[in-house]
């Protein structure tokens, strides 16, 4: 068996990825797109995944929540082992996927009528959650009325309204402009420390991982395989803009020079 790195962690787990692997296709036209994931994911924590395109990472994801099975080995939530859709967690996609001929409000609350839950119990906390991403005022808004960013708030807002113990975020930003990028990256702070979601969050963006989370598992290329586990000690509300003795940056460089060992980087 291949020797994993550590990812000894403390608290209660809520997520366990064990010995994962998955190959898509067969014969001399099969693609292996992981092999051999194992972590556990902590209550309360934000954990990210990032790597370089096509190492798997979205592919964990799906796998993670059901959506998509394994080739080889388990995931459990809750102790329970995962072998179909789970349900009782939230998903953001790189794009919003909001329905053009229903308002914000209304997108969001779409994920209360799909599990047929009275809508009349969900529209005041909707309404919080949209004041909350600074979209008090455009409950009545369409998709087309709102801009890109407008729109991912939206789709957050729609991920938390029915207050899911888990939250998998799928690159959620990666379509954004850098500024706008940047802000979503300090609201998703400012919300995960108000609500204190189990995270699990994709990305390809080093510094992103960074800010957010509490670890950051680091991929290789495809195969996809966790080649470290950074553990960030910074304290929170994190800045953009934190000075250089923060450790942010030694933390971003760490996470480069294992790119560059894997020659994910080059030059």
């Amino acid at each position: 068996m291949e020797e994993l790195p550590s990812l000894s962690t403390t608290g209660r787990v809520l997520v366990r990825v064990c010995e994962v692997s998955k190959q898509y296709g067969s014969g001399s036209r099969a693609v292996d797109a992981l092999a051999k994931i194992s972590f556990d994911l902590v209550e309360g924590e934000f954990l990210s995944i990032v790597g370089p395109s096509g190492c798997g990472k979205s592919t964990l994801l799906m796998i993670t929540s059901g959506l998509l099975p394994a080739s080889s080995g388990t995931v459990a939530i809750n102790g329970t082992a995962i072998d179909r859709p789970f349900t009782n967690l939230g998903i953001v996609f790189q794009s919003p996927v909001l329905l053009g001929w229903r308002t914000a409000l209304s997108n969001i609350l779409l994920q209360v009528e799909v599990r047929r839950l009275q809508r009349l119990s969900f529209e005041d906390r909707a309404r919080e959650l949209l004041a909350s991403v600074g979209l008090k005022g455009f409950e009545d808004r369409y998709p087309h009325e709102l801009s890109g960013g407008m729109r991912q708030r939206v789709a957050i807002c729609r991920a938390l309204v029915h207050d899911p113990p888990l939250l998998l975020m799928d690159e959620p930003f990666g379509a954004l402009d850098a500024l706008t990028r940047e802000q979503l990256n300090l609201d998703l702070q400012r919300i995960w420390q108000e609500h204190r979601k189990t995270v699990l969050f994709v990305t390809h963006n080093i510094f992103e991982a960074v800010f957010l989370s509490d670890r950051v598992l680091v991929m290789s290329a495809r195969p996809g395989r966790i080649r470290a586990v950074l553990d960030i000690d910074i304290p929170r509300p994190r800045q953009l803009d934190m000075p250089e003795h923060s450790g942010m940056f030694d933390y971003v460089q760490e996470i480069r020079k294992i790119f560059h060992a894997e020659g994910v980087l080059s030059g």
